[in-house]
């Protein structure tokens, strides 16, 4: 039986969307499919913000219109019969999922009251346990909790049962006095107020004043605008009162403000803008135009034709949305929800079952998840790159690790702020900084003089971004590194072979990738570093793919795979499968192992009943590991399109210290999915000494 969840507020302005996104979140790791169905929508056109968020979250796949009941004007036409479409549109989407988020009205029709009847009547009809979201707002503790036992009232005299309450938008010194005063029986949470979340887009405020971009990036317009400033005061009080994320408002004759706003924005010491708004018609003459051309700039420079008045009270009066567009906002919403909400507890309240399926978003959630248990920090040496900065934001957002960047402190900074990504909880550090350049060019000299190294050439090599985050990891001053997204692999990995070194007992560092599939995820390897391993390595890269399994939580069941299965098959590429195998046995006698075997028979149950009807592995390999790199990298690319799976690595396996490569095609999430294995590889290495002694 298909389970659900109806949020509902019982107020305007509560904040919902973020409790229904993080509960849609929560869920998505907890079961293969989440619904999301809005009984009542604005308009049916696709414009309802939050249908639009939810539908964009990871593991929801429905589209707009199946998702909807009805709009306002069929509720005033005829409530029974809206009601009852309501109930079986829901149902539609209801067979096709395993639990549905509800999301009720946003109070923007009807009077109150005779709105939230109505949300207590559809939860009714639906079958819908209801969740209650409140405004903490300008209220004590006590008169949080009546609002609650008022509206809880009023929905069991509709028939509708409340299992949870949420105080959002609180007074962020109220939140324990507001968590304490809950229902007791229903009390989930209270959440802080965060401005940043209802903050609008540049572009939005663009769109408000009708104004045209003269100059800057346009990908920058989608920044939040965390403050408003009229500049109609003298250069140097304008410069006391910039603020990061703010907007300057100036008349368009005023060159000195534009220039001095853009010149403030780019120089060290002053906030990042979000941008400079132009009014009164009123355009830069061509000589200051000219000006601004040759320094190009990446912030946006808006110039509209509303006076000051006009283009001030329509940038105030515009409100900012929890949208899917906006990743900070969304990293933001998820990381209040997970510090402030037991998602165990709320599961319980919901009495939903598991589920022994692992979806590739359930596995990239587990990963953040142990990340974050123990954090640890990771050093990118890329800090010139968009990705990466995003992907940081996201990893400092969520509180996922802590973060080494690499590059010019100054620029990383600009950058940063012109993309609205707060790093300063990470380290920002030059390559060329001398106290650790010095230190890194004599301890990797030493390590490296009977080579030939000098102590120049040392000092030389390691201001390269990559030595340095590698002598990093050497020396304990980060715990793993991550490059690879602007430099090649061997740029990336070479290093960690001279300084970090293979582990005790370990011949050769291989890779794997970890292959989500749609139910579950497989160990691929050696898929990205070594073109034709020998029996011994083989060997050595299927017992240290186990142990990156286990790692993983994935139980090892090695498949060493050839294009034959058993002891049909002769010929030297057999043969070294075979004596692979035998070493593994040998090596490893408590590792389930089988080969040679084919692709099918290792994967498939009804294959392997024909093909290999005696093997503990047959059927249900969960570590493939494959003869050459051609091979392995052809599969896993394969069945990364075919298969629509996700491809998380490579995962660098076989060093004494955690360092994993790119691709330079990398898309933010595939980083911050990297990081935190990364993480989670250096959390194994820290525990085993522990367990050890």
């Amino acid at each position: 039986m298909t389970r659900n969840i109806y949020i509902a507020s019982v107020e305007g302005d509560t904040g919902k969307s973020t409790i229904a996104l993080g509960i849609t979140a929560l869920l998505a790791r907890s079961v293969t499919k989440v619904g999301i169905f809005r009984p009542v929508a604005r308009v049916s056109d696709g414009s309802d913000y939050v249908l639009r968020l939810l539908l964009g979250h990871d593991g929801v796949d429905l589209n707009y219109e199946e998702c909807v009941g009805v709009t306002y004007e069929e509720i005033h036409a005829d409530q029974e019969a809206a009601l009852s479409r309501i109930v079986t549109r829901y149902h539609e989407v209801a067979r096709k999922c395993d639990v549905v988020v509800i999301v009720g009205t946003d109070y923007t029709d009807v009077a109150g009251p005779a709105e939230f009847e109505l949300n207590a009547k559809v939860a009714a009809n639906l079958g819908a346990p209801v969740a209650l979201v409140v405004r903490g707002s300008n209220r004590s503790p006590a008169e949080i909790a009546e609002v609650l036992e008022q509206a809880r009232v009023t929905m069991e005299e509709h028939h509708a049962k409340v299992v949870a309450a949420f105080a959002n938008r609180c007074d962020p010194a109220q939140v324990d006095a507001i968590k304490a005063a809950l229902p007791e029986d229903i009390g989930v949470a209270a959440l802080p107020e965060e401005p940043l979340l209802y903050a609008p887009t540049l572009g939005a405020l663009s769109e408000a004043i009708d104004g045209e971009m003269i100059a800057g990036d346009a990908a920058l317009l989608s920044r939040e605008v965390r403050g408003i400033q009229i500049g109609a005061m003298t250069v140097e009080h304008l410069l006391d009162r910039l603020e990061e994320g703010g907007l300057i408002i100036a008349p368009g004759d005023r060159a000195d403000i534009l220039l001095a706003s853009l010149t403030a924005h780019s120089a060290s010491g002053f906030p990042a803008l979000a941008g400079i708004v132009v009014n009164g018609g009123f355009r830069p003459s061509a000589s200051v135009q000219r000006l601004i051309d040759g320094l190009g700039p990446t912030l946006p420079i808006i110039a509209t034709d509303l006076g000051t008045f006009e283009t001030a009270q329509r940038c105030w009066n515009t409100r900012g949305r929890l949208s899917r567009e906006s990743v900070l906002k969304v990293n933001i919403a998820l990381s209040m929800f997970e510090n402030h909400v037991n998602g165990g507890e709320l599961i319980d309240r919901l009495n939903l079952a598991g589920t022994d399926v692992v979806t590739p978003l359930m596995f990239e959630y587990a990963l953040l998840d142990r990340a974050r248990a123990h954090r640890r920090r990771i050093v990118l040496p890329e800090g010139e790159d968009d990705r990466i900065l995003r992907a940081a934001g996201t990893l400092l957002t969520r509180n996922v690790v802590d973060l080494t960047i690499l590059g010019d402190p100054a620029a990383i900074t600009t950058r940063a702020g012109e993309l609205g990504i707060d790093l300063s909880a990470a380290q920002l550090l030059s390559p060329t900084d001398p106290e650790y350049v010095d230190r890194f060019a004599a301890d990797y000299y030493e390590m490296r003089k009977a080579k030939g190294m000098t102590p120049e050439a040392a000092r030389d090599r390691v201001q390269d971004v990559s030595y340095f985050g590698t002598m990093m990891v050497q020396l304990g001053l980060a715990d793993g590194m991550v490059s690879g997204a602007a430099h090649t692999t061997a740029h990336t990995i070479v290093p960690s072979f001279q300084i970090i070194k293979t582990s005790p007992g370990v011949s050769i560092v291989s890779s794997v990738f970890l292959m989500c599939l749609a139910d579950r995820v497989l160990v691929y390897g050696d898929c990205a570093v070594n073109p034709d391993p020998t029996a011994e390595q083989l060997a050595d890269i299927a017992i240290s793919s186990a142990e990156t399994a286990i790692q993983f939580n994935i139980e090892p069941r090695i498949a060493m795979l050839s294009y034959s299965t058993g002891e049909s098959g002769t010929g030297s590429d057999v043969d070294k499968v075979r004596e692979a195998t035998r070493l593994v046995r040998e090596r490893r006698p408590d590792l389930l192992v089988d080969g040679p075997i084919q692709y099918d028979a290792a994967v498939e149950p009804s294959v392997a009943k024909s093909k290999a009807p005696n093997s503990p592995v047959a059927g249900r390999a969960t570590v493939l590991i494959f003869p050459d790199l051609n091979t392995g990298n052809n599969t896993y690319k394969a069945v990364q399109r075919s298969a629509g799976a996700v491809a998380v690595g490579p995962v660098l396996q076989g060093l004494r210290k955690p360092v994993n490569d790119l691709s330079r095609g990398a898309l933010v999430q595939d980083i911050v999915n990297t990081v935190a294995i990364t993480a989670i590889q250096a959390q194994q290495l820290t525990a085993a000494p522990a367990a050890e002694g």
